[in-house]
């Protein structure tokens, strides 16, 4: 090294010594040469100074990929559809309280009671206690119309929980004071919300004479306020369930009625390989005047595409003819070895039954934990069964006014 780039070297040295000493310490005088060095040449790009030149300049951000930035990231989350699912009355919270437990991805469940008791032992994501003023907690004794103004004095704070929801379930048991009243107010709310509102309900026995007329009036007041309500009567469980012990026979139309529920919400929810939205829902649900027929099948069988669509259709509590439907929506959830095949084969069953011109829309999912099986779920409109309504039209509801004026039979 030249005796000029030593003295360089030491210059640089004593710059950075003084730089890294702490603020607090006396400053220290610079350092004059009496003798100077000449003038030094320019130092080359691997000197200190260049470095630290270097380093001063503005670094780009870590985007990979050219016209990414962070202006453009969507947050997903608040840009997918909001489900809530409501159980009113004993009934209500528990297929709500089922459900919550079975696990349900991309819907929240809230279940809303007069009863403080009942509402304690729910599962629910959110629990609602209406008509505090009214019933102090202590159930609405059978009455809907208890029901129904308890729901109305709890009014704002069940519109704050249905505020920008976009697709409501409700299930209750309708003959009860809580259920039957409350369902149909927060059926209104929704809607006025502009969401898709779908209920799925019991009725009672025949044997039950008082809480059957009770009942009839409550689907009445429902099928004004939803897209279209599906109707399990307790009825049919004596057809289908009359060996079972009581608990389990009850727990078939909770389990057909949850199963339906969780099918849709993650439907809408979960990401596919073929995806399925709200959208798609909302354009099958408004094809046919609101009324809908949801259903459910899964077969690990020789034949299993044709076997679960088959379920699907012909569920034993659901009396249904879909003969001239007019839309369809069809997901098939299966594991890797899902051939297409399959998919192709339910599809041409559910076409069987659809009229010429009738919409249909499909998704497929794969979920590795179903290999061997496959699972189907359906919406399809423009179905007729005594057990699935839509709204009521101008000549029902103008024959239901009467009917209420004159005290006879409402409905037929």
């Amino acid at each position: 090294m030249s005796e000029h780039d030593e003295n360089v070297a030491a210059h640089v040295e004593e710059i950075i010594e003084s730089a890294s000493k702490p603020t607090s310490e006396a400053a220290v005088e610079p350092v004059i040469d009496a003798n100077p060095a000449p003038a030094a040449a320019p130092l080359q790009e691997h000197t200190v100074d260049h470095i630290i030149a270097s380093a001063s300049k503005p670094v780009a951000p870590p985007i990979a990929r050219r016209g990414v930035s962070f202006d453009n990231v969507i947050d997903f989350e608040a840009h997918k559809a909001r489900i809530a699912i409501f159980g009113c009355g004993g009934a209500g919270n528990n297929t709500v309280t089922a459900l919550t437990e079975k696990g349900i991805d991309g819907a929240s469940t809230v279940a809303i009671n007069t009863d403080a008791k009942h509402l304690y032992v729910s599962k629910a994501h959110k629990k609602v206690l209406i008509g505090k003023n009214l019933t102090q907690g202590l159930g609405a004794g059978g009455y809907p119309e208890v029901g129904k103004n308890a729901a109305l004095e709890s009014k704002g704070e069940l519109r704050e929980l249905l505020k920008g929801v976009d697709l409501v379930f409700i299930t209750c048991g309708l003959g009860g004071g809580t259920g039957t009243g409350a369902a149909p107010v927060v059926a209104r709310i929704a809607r006025e919300t502009g969401a898709i509102v779908i209920a799925a309900v019991t009725l009672p026995f025949k044997l039950e004479g008082a809480r059957i007329i009770k009942a009839e009036e409550g689907l009445v007041n429902l099928r004004q306020a939803c897209d279209t309500v599906i109707v399990i009567e307790n009825q049919r469980l004596l057809e289908i369930a009359k060996d079972m012990p009581l608990k389990k026979a009850f727990a078939v139309a909770d389990d057909l009625i949850a199963t339906m529920i969780k099918g849709i919400s993650e439907t809408i929810s979960q990401p596919s390989l073929v995806n399925l939205d709200y959208a798609d829902v909302k354009a099958i649900m408004h094809s046919s005047g609101g009324v809908a027929s949801i259903g459910f099948g899964e077969s690990d069988g020789e034949d299993r595409a044709f076997e679960c669509i088959n379920k699907a259709l012909n569920h034993p509590l659901l009396d249904v003819d879909y003969n001239g439907a007019t839309g369809a929506l069809v997901q098939v959830i299966g594991g890797n070895d899902m051939r297409l095949d399959e998919i192709n084969r339910i599809g041409e069953v559910v076409q069987e039954h659809l009229s010429h011109d009738a919409q249909v829309i499909w998704g497929a999912r794969v979920l590795p934990e179903l290999q061997g099986k496959i699972q189907v779920i359906t919406i399809i409109t423009g179905v007729k069964s005594p057990y699935i309504l839509g709204p009521l039209s101008r000549d029902e509801k103008s024959k239901v006014k009467k009917s209420r004026e004159l005290g006879i039979e409402i409905i037929k």
